[in-house]
């Protein structure tokens, strides 16, 4: 019930609706595309390696943010507060959860100078600095692509 009353108040969110979630890596990055169930375990720490053996690093937004909101969804099915038993039982298995950074910018940023980063933004701030692994369908949202990004890039 909680997280139907949780889905609901994002649905109504139009900040939470307008852009698209997508996963991104270095632009350098030599993957090309993730599927899902590899992107669920990398953020459950499940997955540390890429099939490189280079160590991965997930980056999150904060639990509140909408855009962790929606990805939680689309990759866990669940919201971030629902996944809290799972992190306090990996804590005692000496496995912490994802880095937590305050903004798009600084996912971007730690993603694009991280070796094997891996986080997620909105589609609108995309630049050449990263490079795009998946783009989420959200259940009951807007998908890919419909975004509005005149008021990121300044178009009309």
């Amino acid at each position: 019930m909680l997280a139907l009353l949780g889905l609901a108040m994002i649905a109504g969110a139009p900040a939470a609706r307008a852009e698209p979630v997508v996963v991104v890596v270095a632009a350098a990055d030599s993957r090309a595309r993730i599927d899902p169930g590899e992107l669920a375990g990398i953020f459950r720490r499940k997955i540390r390696m890429d099939g490189e053996g280079r160590p991965v690093v997930p980056v999150n937004l904060p639990a509140a943010h909408p855009l962790r909101r929606l990805f939680s969804l689309a990759v866990f099915g669940r919201l971030p507060e629902d996944l809290q038993a799972y992190w306090n039982e990996q804590y005692f298995q000496g496995i912490s959860p994802p880095l937590v950074l305050d903004s798009e910018e600084a996912v971007l940023r730690f993603v694009a100078s991280t070796p094997g980063a891996i986080g997620y933004v909105s589609g609108c701030s995309i630049d050449k600095r990263v490079k795009i692994l998946a783009s989420l369908d959200v259940p009951g949202e807007a998908g890919p692509g419909t975004g509005d990004c005149r008021k990121k890039t300044g178009g009309g």
